[in-house]
């Protein structure tokens, strides 16, 4: 038994009273302890120089030793108090002291000192444990140094013609190195070596490092031979492809499954067509930017409440197409999706992509293409020939070329990508800059025809417009039109009529597509008020018997005098609601009137009633005739080798002029064909065999030109025809020739006998007129009711 004195039994009870504060005071020395070894072992990097940047940091260790010394003083302290504890606990374990105290303090008081000992002496172990490790990484880390040391002048910027970029760089990511997490993700952490290592390894700014490990550059793998595309039938697994949860998506798998066997008879007349041609399949992503949360998916909670509906229309038509010929699709309608599908690394997306971007053709709108410039960095400029932007009205080159678009007026929210023109991809044919995508609406067979035919009401019309702020100001219009016809519409409304639709009109609301389409099957005439511009009901009224009587703008609209068109990137003149089914359709079918002549309407509604019509679809609106295009576009369009090859042939270049001309001039012709003994024609699409040249009139664009003449202009001809030569064999005279940045040139300014010459490929437009130039316009034939395509170009 061991005697306690007074003096132990006060320290007991001192302790036994503070011991909460000394749980605390232990957990601090180790929360101490944690911090030490992280500043030593972090020191090695972070010690500074003076005069260094704040984004330069030392490789050498500093301190070693002192390092060493303190962690053993800690080591001792702890073994020190484990011996006073000792002695403690021993008191505590005396059967006087238990005695004695129990009636003073419950027994619970004493229950936290239980293993107390033991948790101080595993802190000690572990601490002498950490120094003993510390101590192996100090020495190595010594050594190390060594070698680090002798590195130091290897890791300043080299001075390389073949990378003059690179000291720019790292002096950047001196300065910006931790604006991105990605540059921590590579392995970035402030020194000089490491901003070298990233900039030569991950992105390809400086030159390789001698010092690092080059692996021996093995041989490339033969590329594996690709999967051949073959034509699907069932469209269940793109249903499951689309997704759900948001209503536009709802709106979009339920167009699909109602056209889903007018797809499939449509695939087997296009397979029977290709006739067992090779088609290889092509890894494809569709994001469909304007549906993202990031952009702010405006569409999605307006497809019940009558909002605009042709993009939504236009996708899904674009994913069936996709899918049914073959090819293999990934959708994102996410930002978080889209991010995971390239691999892209993580941060703010300053940093490029380091595997190979797994896709073939990316399908995306304005949206999309923002938010994937955002996140893939430098690899977006290498990647993006890939891109199809789909672009509802259009991007004209003028607009589309950033330094050009910003000194010369042009620039929009909406254009400056410095894309082929060609990448971008319309609704309807605006301009043949662009590429022609479409989409498709109901084919009706010989029965169904028959039978609209029998049943029309032949003073019955519906009003184009489910918004009602459509129908304000229009009841002069309507009041006429009252006289001779029973009017419908289909507007949207909650608790009551909207008061801008007239007590007599007869209005259904919103209705679903086959309602709406039904009720197109009865009504002679379908007729728009001047908006919405260009959308897809009045293609699915034609379709569907009626007569479309729409109004012509005077003056055309354009971004010069009207507010919706302000700011797109186009400079485009609108002469009606409609343009394509005036120009391309025109009468029966489609009137074109000037509303604010109240007698030229009233005739027209007069002259509508007499005159039957048939419905009538264009092919390339059918499904056959999308799936038939995109086939083309698909298996031909390759503006990543067009790249290519126009950076090693620039305009004005030896290699460009030195060539004979391939152009004939035929007797008593104005204009150059292209001549069918040339001895090398160029391997193109559109093939050379359709191209023709003209000259435009002064205050004619190219797109018109080549219209007077039955043609489309083809502006992957220009190139062709950017030479001095092709002046002469159209008998032009040239006192002075010179190369310039104008998206009207080639052309002639014929007064002063001067000749331009296009400097820049991608500004080759056949859109814009001068009331200065005669514009050189590279013009080709197309196929009847499939204006993208030339007649030998499936």
């Amino acid at each position: 038994m061991i005697t306690v004195n007074s003096d132990g039994k006060i320290m007991v009870r001192r302790c036994l009273v503070t011991l909460r504060p000394f749980r605390i005071f232990v957990l601090g020395i180790g929360f101490f302890t944690l911090c030490f070894l992280m500043t030593s072992l972090g020191g090695q990097f972070s010690a500074k120089r003076l005069g260094d940047s704040p984004f330069t940091i030392r490789t050498e260790v500093m301190g070693a030793l002192e390092s060493r010394g303190v962690l053993r003083k800690m080591s001792d302290m702890l073994e020190m108090m484990v011996k006073r504890m000792d002695v403690l606990a021993r008191l505590e374990n005396s059967t006087d002291f238990r005695k004695g105290e129990e009636a003073h303090y419950p027994v619970d008081r004493f229950q936290p000192a239980v293993g107390l000992m033991e948790r101080i002496q595993a802190i000690a172990q572990n601490v002498s444990d950490i120094a003993i490790k510390v101590d192996q990484i100090l020495r190595n880390s010594l050594m190390n140094g060594k070698v680090v040391e002798g590195r130091r002048d290897q890791c300043e910027a080299p001075r390389d013609p073949k990378y003059p970029d690179c000291s720019g760089k790292v002096e950047w990511m001196r300065a910006r190195w931790t604006s991105d997490p990605c540059y921590a993700f590579f392995g970035v952490d402030g020194t000089e070596c490491s901003f070298l290592i990233y900039l030569s390894e991950v992105e390809w700014f400086c030159p390789p490092l001698p010092w690092r490990n080059q692996t021996a550059a093995l041989p490339s793998p033969k590329p594996l031979p690709k999967a051949q595309a073959a034509f699907r039938s069932d469209l269940s697994y793109l249903l499951e492809l689309i997704g759900s949860g948001k209503e536009s998506l709802i709106f979009m798998k339920k167009r699909i499954r109602h056209l889903a066997m007018q797809w499939i008879l449509a695939t087997r007349r296009l397979e029977q067509k290709l006739k067992g041609r090779r088609r290889d399949q092509k890894q494809i992503l569709v994001h469909i930017g304007f549906l993202t949360e990031e952009s702010g998916d405006v569409f999605s909670p307006r497809v019940l409440k009558g909002g605009p509906l042709g993009e939504m229309v236009q996708w899904a038509d674009i994913l069936a197409a996709l899918f049914i010929l073959g090819h293999s699709l990934k959708v994102t309608v996410s930002l978080k999706e889209l991010q995971s599908n390239l691999g892209v690394p993580p941060g703010r997306g300053n940093c490029p992509l380091t595997i190979p971007l797994p896709f073939d053709l990316i399908y995306t709108d304005y949206h999309g293409l923002q938010q994937m410039k955002q996140h893939m960095g430098l690899s977006f400029k290498k990647y993006r020939c890939r891109v199809r932007v789909i672009d509802t009205f259009g991007t004209e080159p003028a607009y589309n070329h950033e330094e050009y678009a910003t000194l010369h007026g042009y620039r929009t929210n909406w254009g400056y990508w410095n894309l082929n023109p060609k990448q971008f991809m319309t609704m309807f044919p605006h301009t043949p800059d662009n590429s022609f995508m479409g989409f498709v609406s109901e084919e009706l067979n010989e029965t169904e025809k028959q039978f609209i035919k029998s049943n029309k009401v032949s003073n019955m019309a519906v009003v184009y417009g489910k918004e009602a702020s459509i129908w304000k100001g229009k009841e002069k219009f309507l009041a006429i039109l009252n006289k001779y016809m029973e009017i419908h519409g289909t507007v949207y409304y909650e608790t009551q009529r909207p008061p801008e639709v007239p007590a007599f009109v007869k209005n259904h609301g919103l209705l679903p597509q086959h309602e709406f389409q039904q009720l197109l099957r009865k009504a002679k005439l379908f007729i728009g008020f001047g908006f919405p511009y260009e959308g897809p009901a009045p293609l699915e009224a034609i379709a569907n018997g009626c007569v479309f009587l729409q109004s012509r703008f005077n003056p055309p609209h354009s971004s010069l005098n009207h507010e919706f068109f302000r700011g797109k990137p186009t400079s485009r003149e609108v002469s009606s609601q409609h343009p394509y089914v005036e120009d391309f359709i025109g009468k029966p079918h489609v009137w074109t009137v000037d509303y604010n002549n109240s007698e030229e309407f009233e005739a027209a509604i007069k002259a509508i009633m007499r005159t039957k019509v048939d419905p009538y679809l264009p092919y390339e609106y059918t499904c056959e005739g999308m799936l038939e295009r995109i086939h083309a576009y698909i298996q031909h369009q390759d503006f990543c080798a067009g790249a290519a090859a126009s950076l090693s042939a620039k305009p004005g270049s030896h290699a460009m002029q030195s060539s004979l001309s391939p152009f004939t001039l035929l007797p008593n012709a104005s204009h150059l064909m292209w001549a069918r003994n040339a001895s090398s024609s160029p391997q193109a699409w559109p093939p050379m065999n359709s191209m023709q040249v003209w000259v435009s009139e002064v205050r004619r664009a190219c797109t018109e030109t080549c219209q007077e003449h039955g043609l489309v202009c083809e502006p992957t001809f220009f190139k062709f025809l950017n030479k001095k030569d092709v002046f002469l064999q159209l008998n032009i005279a040239c006192d002075s020739t010179e190369y310039e940045m104008n998206h009207l040139y080639p052309a002639v300014a014929e007064n002063v006998r001067e000749c331009y010459l296009q400097k820049e490929p991608l500004l080759y437009s056949c859109a814009g007129y001068s009331t200065k130039y005669r514009r050189l316009c590279p013009c080709r034939d197309y196929r009847k009711g499939q204006v993208a395509l030339c007649r030998d170009c499936l």
